[in-house]
This record gives C-alpha cells, structure tokens and sequence, in this order.
C-alpha cells in the first residue's frame, strides 16, 4: 500500500502491508496431503472475493447518495434563510408604523405637560415675587421701627427668595426690588453700626447696664448681613472691652513689668467672668466672644510685651524671664482647656510623639507644658505616652514675645554648665579615682550622668520656651561643654605613660626575678582608665541619642543645623587613646623579657627544656594585666576584643623582630626557641580568657591574628632548623615555609644560622636565581596560609616536635 493509504486493523494475513503470496499459500498448504482441500480453499476465496465485491459497491453508492443528500439540505436551508429575512423586515415595518402611531397619540399628552410645568413656574415665581414684593415692604418697615427681631427671620427669608431672580435681573420691576434690598441691607449695617457705637461708646467709660434685647437682635440680623459688619462690631466691642486694660498697664506703670505679670492675666479672668455675666446672651454663641476677647488680649500682651522688653532689656534677668515664661505658659494651658481655638487664623495644633522607651535620659518621655513647673525633673518623665509638645492650639500666643530675649537664658546655660564641669574636676580631684570593683566591672563616672540629665533638663526647658534659634545656640553650647568634659575630665585624667622601663634589668629577668614590677600602671590606674573608656563609650552613645532628640524637638527647616559627629569622634579618640594605653602598658611590661630573650647565647643551649624564663615573666604580666582589664571592661566586650586584637598586632611582630636579634643559633636552641614560641602562642591564643572561670571561645578576628603571625614565627625557626647543605633545597625550602620574598629576611635567617659572609653571598644569589615569578595580583601569604591553615594543625605539629626531642633527651 502507499504511504498515505491508511488500513484498519485486521488479522487476515491478506490486510498486512507485507503480504507475501508464496508464504501465504505455503500456509494455507504446508503438507501435500492438504492439497486435497484446494477447491474447497479456492471456493472459499472467490466467497469471499464476491463478498469484497458488494461491500465496496454497497458503500460507493451510499456515497453518492450522501452528496445528493447534502446538496438538498443546503437549498432547503438557503430556503429557509430567505423566509426569515422576510419575516424580520415585516416586523420592523410593523415596528415603524406602532412608534409612528404612538408618537402621534402623546402629541397632544406632551404639549399639555409643557402647559402644566409652564403654568407651574409661573405660578411659583409669581408667588415669590409677591412675597418679595411684600417681604421688601415689610423689610423697610421694620428697619424704620427697630424691629430686629422680626427683621432677623425676615431677612433671610427675603435673600433666599431673591436668589430665585437672579436670572431675571434684566427685568426692570425685579432690578428695582433687588437695590432696594440691597439698600435695605446697607442701612441696616449702618444702623446697627450705630446702635452698637451708642450702646458701647469707643470713648468715655462702659455702660453700666446689662445689654437690651435689640443689641442681641441686632446681633442676629449682623448674621445675615455682609460678613464685614459682623467683624466691625467685633472689632469695636473687644477694643472698647480692652480699653481699660491698655491704660492700667502702660508701660511707665509699675504693674506692666515682668515681675507683676501675674495681674495681667488675673484682670482678664475677671474681664472674661464679668463678660459672661453681663453680656453672655447677647451675642450669638457662634461668634464665640469670650475666645475672641481673650485671643485679642493674647495678641496686645505679646505686642505690649515685646515693647516693654526692648526698651528695659538690661533689667531681665533669667529668673524673673523663665518667672514670667512659666506664668504665661500656664495662662496659655488655661486657654486651651476653656477654648476650642476655633477663632485662631493659624491655629494649627502639633502631633504628639511618642518616644520609645529607654533608659537613656534622652529616650525618656516628656510632660508637657501644663506642669506648674518648666523645669521638668527625673521623676517625672515616667509617665508614659505624654507629647512632646503640648496639643495645644494658643502655645506660643504670648510667650512668642520672650523668644528674642532668650539670649539671656542660653547665656545663664553656658555659665550653669561651665560652673558645672569646674565642679566635676574639683569633685574628681578631691574624691579620687573610682575604687575598683571587680564585681561591677569598669564603673561609668558618675559625673557622665549628672551632666547629660542636667543636658536633658536644659533641653526640656528650652524646647518649652522655643523650638527656633535658640535651640540651635542651646546646641552649640551642648557641644562646647561634651569637647570639654571629653579633654577636662577624661582625657584630663587618663595617666601619663613614663619612659623608664620601671627599674627591671635584663640580669633580673635571666635570674627568673619577680617582675611584677614592671607594670607601670597600677591596679588602680588601670581600673581608671578602664572606667574612663566606659564612660567615653556611654558618652558617645548617649550624644547620639542627643542628637537625635535635639532634632526631634527642633524645628524642621533648622534640622539640618544640629550636628554632633565631632563630639562623637571626640568620645571615640578618647577611647581608642585608652585602649592604647592598656596595649602600650602590657606591651612595656614585657620588652625586658623580648630583651632577654634577643641576649641569650642560643648557640650554647646543650639541650631542650621546658619554657625558658622570659616566656614565664611575659605570661605572668599577661596574667596579671588582662584579668583585671576584661573584668573592667565586661560591659563593653567589644572594646576588650579591640584591646586584644591591638595587643597581638604590637606583641607578635615586636616578638619576632626580637627573635631575628638570637644570633648565631643551634640546632638546639632553634628548638628551644619553638618550644617557646608555641607556648607564647597556646597563651596568646588563651588571652582573651585567661585567668577567667568561664571558659569562652576567643574572637575569630582575633584568633586569625595570632595564628597567621605565630605561625609565621614558628615558620623561621622551622627554616633555621633546616640544614643549609644542600643549598638549593636550603632555599626551595625557605620559599616553601615563609613565602616571603624579600632578601632582608632571608639575610636574617642565614644571620641566625650562623653563616659565614662567604657562605652568605653565594646562598643569596641563589635565593634570587629561585625566586619564583609573582603572579599579578597574588597574595604572598598564600603558600604561608597553606602551610598551616589551622591551628589545630600546628599544634599537632608542635606535639610530634616535643615527642621528637624528649627520645633525643
């Protein structure tokens, strides 16, 4: 069959596509006892033949019919088609002639509802401009009469329906009505202008009487009427309400100075009582009058204020100043529990922030401003969830005035805190150093606290007073007084280093002497200077934090203007200063034994023992140093791990330095030196828990140092241990070890081998000669790193060493 012929599948061997004739009738006949059967096979064949036969001809003319039948179904649905068209266009002919007769019928239905809604508006602004018509009769009237009671109701009712004319103004007749209620209105301001002036006369004193009922009507009708005549008769109310208090406190009068500033605010409780008494109900409780006479008073104090403190600036002092501030504060807090502030123009009212919690004086939450006292104390910041800043609407309404004048209390500051700070150096020399306490480890000078709550009580206050400038010049003074306190009384105090080695000689050492001696600090100056350190170190935590709430309190245009980093670097040189103190004291305490060590006669060490002496007296200085300075420093770890790093990046290379001076050395001293050398390095490794119960793993920092530059130390007694014969496996040997390619140290090695000059010439030529090429950018340390990765690693080095030399023993 052909590739695109598709059969179905059959088991009769005559459907398969390999059909084979021969085999099929070698199956049919295998024996020639079965070609008996060959008509009844070929009969059976033609059957079949014939069967095939029909089928094929039973199924092409069902075919054919299927054709004849798919083309009939498409003309009987094309048929079918065209019927519907014609049916879909009689319905929208249908459809036309119904909406066309509709349309028809409403016709008559549509012109009477334009009638009707016509007739309606007619009817309606007809109604209106009768009662126009009437209500300005009536209007004019009233006014004539005084009726303002009337004319309040009226009035508005007659504005309302005269909006309804607006677009009838070209109408002469409406134009007409229009003036005439403007002109209405314009004589009734004037005449309530008037009534008002009579009433409460802006010269000569106040009328005794209570206020009639036609002023509160008047009031009623001034609601109504442009907005101006309203602020008029404010306006003219409050300055004749007022009059009185100009004149009592003038400025040549003795009660308008700042020490009698109490009598201005108790003469406008009782102004503000007697009005609510006299005239409480005549005016409408919308244009809140008690608030606009005491915003008003508010206003004419800061102004008689400000005049009264430029002419007489010379008198203030800081007590009578925050004297005055506190009263006026107060008055201010008064103000916001009776008033809403609605009738402030800039009323705006801060957000409370809350600080998080924290024991930093600085963290702590603030009262506010209503306290009966500005200076706010420890105690009281323990309340939580107070503001910052008093949500008040009328803060600064008054006290604003004292602002320009706040030079004197930033002035009283600086004096405060340098009184302070000489008190602190008098207390330090007078008390002496903090006693050491092992327990409590290094002890922050209690004079750091007093100065930053004292710091925390000035910043208080001065943020109560002003959030301006000010608080920039409170900054600044801040500032000089954290620069001096770091150089007065930390820096000040921190012991002077000597240049004598403390009296130990190379001889005492070599004779095991005790050389405890040698420290140059005592207990107490180490404790000292580990107390200075902390302090520095809650110092510089603490101005942080300073910085950061001075920001908070400052205004936002003047954040950008407060910076502490230079005190904070000032804290930081304090304690990096401190810690090098500790280094260089440790550091001192064992050059005799580093010294010793360089004059030893290595070359005569008949056999290998246990550590030499100098590798005792630097343990015991170590052990006498560092228990003391990391029980000091248990509350700043980090301080005591940059103490250690420093102390292994001076001693190790100081150590090997020495160790290049061991000239000329033996096979058995190079041993003795690497017995040495591994116990330094077990203790170094040790150090940051020495002589301490808790065992604590040591800084990886740290223990990376010591392992890279002890090992490098037990690298060259390692080379100098080596035969030098042959040479070239002397040298390969050497660059293996070390990895350093300078010929300054590998002089140094052949020093310590004891070569001759000779010797010596011809070894470095060809050191140079196998000196292999740096590759760019490579790290020198790389075979050194290899060498010995671990310090597990060298330790078991160390142990086949010891094993080694006690079978040689």
């Amino acid at each position: 069959f052909p590739p695109s012929l598709q059969v179905f599948p059959s088991q009769d061997p005559l459907d398969r596509a390999d059909f084979n004739a021969v085999e099929y009738i070698n199956a049919l006949f295998p024996t020639e006892q079965s070609l008996a059967n060959i008509d009844e096979v070929v009969n059976k064949i033609r059957l079949k033949i014939r069967r095939l036969d029909d089928n094929i001809r039973t199924v092409v003319r069902g075919q054919t019919n299927v054709g004849q039948d798919g083309r009939q179904a498409l003309e009987e649905a094309q048929k079918a088609i065209q019927q519907l068209f014609g049916k879909i266009k009689d319905i929208k002919d249908k459809a036309e002639k119904s909406e066309q007769m509709v349309k028809e019928i409403t016709r008559d239905i549509k012109q009477l509802d334009h009638a009707k809604r016509h007739l309606t508006t007619s009817i309606t602004t007809l109604n209106h401009l009768h009662m126009l018509a009437g209500g300005v009769d009536s209007l004019e009237a009233m006014t004539r009469r005084r009726q303002y009671g009337e004319v309040a109701n009226l009035l508005q009712g007659v504005v309302n329906v005269l909006e309804h004319f607006n677009k009838y103004m070209g109408i002469p007749q409406i134009r007409q009505l229009s003036e005439r209620v403007k002109a209405a209105q314009s004589e009734l301001g004037q005449q309530i202008l008037a009534d008002f002036e009579e009433a409460f006369p802006s010269q000569g004193t106040k009328r005794t009487g209570g206020p009639s009922n036609v002023l509160r009507d008047a009031c009623l009708v001034a609601n109504v009427l442009d907005p101006r005549i309203k602020q008029e008769i404010i306006k003219k109310f409050i300055k004749q309400h007022l009059s009185e208090y100009l004149v009592l406190f003038q400025e040549n009068q003795d009660v308008a100075w700042l020490d009698k500033i109490d009598r201005r605010y108790a003469w406008i409780k009782r102004q503000l009582v007697d009005y609510e008494e006299k005239y409480g109900r005549m005016f409408p409780p919308e244009w809140c009058m008690t608030e606009r006479i005491a915003v008003e008073f508010c206003h004419v104090t800061r102004a008689e204020l400000s005049k009264i403190m430029r002419t007489r600036a010379k008198e203030i002092e800081v007590k009578l100043l925050l004297f005055a501030i506190q009263r006026t504060t107060n008055f201010e807090g008064l103000l916001a529990k009776r008033f809403s502030g609605c009738t402030l123009a800039d009323g705006t009212v801060k957000k409370a922030e809350v600080p998080p919690p924290s024991t930093n004086p600085f963290l702590e939450d603030e009262t506010g401003a209503e306290t009966d006292e500005i200076v706010i104390e420890k105690s009281d910041t323990d309340k939580p969830k107070k503001p910052k800043v008093p949500d008040n609407p009328f803060h600064g309404i008054v006290s604003k005035c004292f602002e320009p004048h706040l030079y004197v209390y930033i002035e009283s500051q600086d004096k405060n805190l340098g009184e302070l700070i000489d008190r602190f150096v008098a207390d330090f020399k007078a008390q002496g150093p903090p006693k050491p306490n092992v327990d409590e480890g290094g002890a922050v000078l209690p004079s750091c606290a007093d100065l930053f709550v004292y710091y925390k009580k000035c910043m208080v206050q001065c943020s109560q007073l002003s959030t301006g400038e000010p608080m920039i010049a409170l900054t600044t003074i801040f500032q000089k007084y954290l620069r001096e306190y770091a150089w007065k009384i930390l820096s000040g105090n921190l012991p002077k280093t000597t240049s004598s080695s403390g009296g130990l000689t190379i001889t005492s050492l070599l004779k095991e002497k005790e050389g405890s001696e040698v420290a140059k600090f005592t207990l107490e100056e180490l404790c000292l200077i580990c107390s200075i350190l902390s302090t520095a170190e809650y110092c510089l935590a603490t101005t942080q934090q300073l910085e950061e709430k001075l920001k908070e309190k400052v205004d936002t245009s003047l954040m950008e203007r407060i910076n502490l980093t230079g005190e904070m670097d000032t804290f930081s040189i304090v304690i990096s200063n401190s810690i090098q103190l500790l280094v260089q004291d440790l550091d001192a305490a064992c050059d005799p034994a580093l010294t010793a060590m360089s004059k030893m006669q290595w070359q005569n060490v008949e056999h290998v023992g246990d550590q030499s002496p100098y590798v005792t007296s630097v343990i015991l200085h170590i052990k006498q140093n560092v228990p003391i300075i990391r029980d000091n420093l248990a509350s700043t770890r980090k301080y005591f791990t940059q103490f250690c790093i420093k102390f292994a990046n001076s001693f190790i290379p100081k150590f090997i330095n020495h160790l290049f001076k061991c000239k000329p050395i033996s096979m058995v001293g190079a041993e003795q030196l690497l017995l040495d050398t591994h116990s330094l390095k077990m203790v170094l490794l040790d150090l940051p828990s020495i002589g301490s119960q808790v065992v604590r793993k040591a800084p990886a920092s740290y223990t990376k140092i010591v392992v890279k530059g002890m090992t490098r130390a037990e690298m060259i007694l390692k080379v100098v241990m080596a035969p030098h014969e042959p040479p070239v496996v002397f040298v390969d040997n050497y660059i293996k070890l070390l990895a350093d390619c300078s010929t300054d140290t590998f002089q140094k090695i052949l020093d310590m081998k004891g070569l001759k000059r000779s010797e010596q010439s011809s070894m470095l030529d060809l050191f140079r000669l196998r000196l292999p090429a740096p590759p760019p950018g490579g790290d020198n340390t790389g075979s050194l790193s290899l060498s010995a990765p671990t310090p597990e690693q060298e330790s078991s080095r160390i142990r086949k060493l010891e094993k080694l030399i006690k079978k040689r023993l």
